[in-house]
């Protein structure tokens, strides 16, 4: 299972949450809307927000960059991932 993150190129909080998840080792595929302009519609429709980053673990929305860092803080970053290697989602 693999994290997706809508991103794009300058942003402050794209970069810290890829920093975070290569600080983990969490693998993720970057997704730059500013480049694909579709993929911008698609980032919208899944979260219902128009900011970036907007981070997704298979069909789970986990938001932007403060409720990344804040569901590790709180050690549910681990456990979300874990429940998905289970499930194979």
């Amino acid at each position: 299972m693999r994290f997706q993150i809508y991103l794009t190129q300058f942003c402050p909080y794209c970069q810290m949450a890829r920093e975070l998840l290569d600080r983990l080792g969490y693998e993720y595929q970057p997704i730059h809307v500013e480049l694909e302009p579709h993929e911008r519609r698609v980032m919208e429709e899944r979260s219902g927000r128009t900011s970036v980053p907007q981070i997704f673990l298979g069909d789970t929305h986990i938001g932007g960059y403060d409720d990344l860092a804040a569901l590790h803080r709180s050690g549910g970053l681990s456990r979300l991932v874990d429940e998905a290697r289970e499930t194979g989602a």
